[in-house]
């Protein structure tokens, strides 16, 4: 995966599997001043570049998405690529994917048919191939973002911190997910916190049914010494870390705080988090992803 170059002048190439959300994500582009082409045919690709190359243009971030409805990606695109860098343009390439159950659960839920369904072939089918014909494109992605996990904020946030332009880029953005480890990691966490050593509300009669939102189970997690000791001892930790992601120009932090479920210890302590980091200035936004799930 190749470094971003952080520049106002972009030309983005916004492509990956079908149903990981390139249409969403084009839309965020457009909320932050790009001109935006969906599914621009390949052959154009070069012929678009030139246009924006050309002296005196008006235009300086633009994003394009190209998929797999053109079979000719997968063989052609590097050569394009090419094609592009010599007319002086530094493509970047967003890669959008997500995993093989919520992809189809996507195409489900919107009853479309895969680009590349046919009789012959059922969904999940379609999914594993065009997942290992991108490889190589994937290869050659600037970012790739997992979007099985992430909420349209949550998504939107990612775009506007890598693409925005950069005066709108003055501080870190933070998101702190809240997860269960019966459920798997979220794929994007920078920094992973197991809370498994606090004792569980979960064997509580009373709080089994509560989630970490609700006051009794908050009061029963923070009045061990344990909790109050471990919130202090991250805090500094994130107070001396923070500054430095952000000397490197990081400007996006998924910060995952896991328990067994999901439910109570790791909503508490991450809702204790993002008020510590909020109170510090930073832009915070919480996720309980685990948290409705039995």
């Amino acid at each position: 995966m190749r470094k971003l170059k952080v520049t106002n002048q972009r030309f983005v190439i916004v492509t990956g599997q079908s149903g990981a959300g390139k249409s969403q994500v084009i839309r965020f582009f457009e909320d932050i001043g790009y001109f935006c082409v969906d599914n621009l045919p390949l052959q154009l690709l070069t012929k678009f570049a030139r246009m924006y190359k050309q002296p005196g243009g008006q235009i300086k971030r633009v994003a394009l998405v190209i998929d797999i409805r053109e079979g000719l990606i997968f063989d052609r695109m590097p050569r394009i690529l090419e094609e592009v860098k010599k007319l002086g343009i530094e493509p970047e390439i967003l890669f959008l994917e997500a995993h093989d159950d919520v992809l189809l659960r996507r195409f489900s839920e919107t009853r479309r048919s895969h680009p590349w369904r046919s009789k012959e072939t059922n969904i999940s089918d379609n999914i594993i191939e065009e997942k290992n014909k991108l490889r190589d494109i994937k290869g050659l992605a600037n970012l790739i973002i997992n979007t099985s996990d992430l909420s349209i904020k949550a998504l939107k946030n990612r775009i506007f911190q890598h693409f925005a332009p950069e005066k709108n880029k003055n501080m870190l953005s933070v998101t702190v997910t809240a997860f269960g480890f019966k459920y798997g990691l979220p794929l994007d966490a920078d920094l992973v916190m197991d809370l498994r050593f606090l004792p569980n509300p979960f064997y509580i009669r009373e709080l089994r049914s509560l989630s970490g939102r609700d006051k009794h189970v908050k009061e029963y997690v923070l009045a061990r010494n344990e909790a109050r000791e471990f919130l202090e001892k991250f805090f500094a930790l994130l107070d001396f870390l923070l500054p430095k992601y952000i000397e490197e120009r990081k400007t996006y932090l998924n910060i995952a705080v896991g328990c067994t479920g999901g439910k109570h210890r790791s909503v508490v302590i991450s809702d204790e988090i993002a008020a510590h980091l909020s109170a510090g200035g930073l832009e915070v936004q919480t996720l309980y992803r685990d948290m409705g799930k039995e």
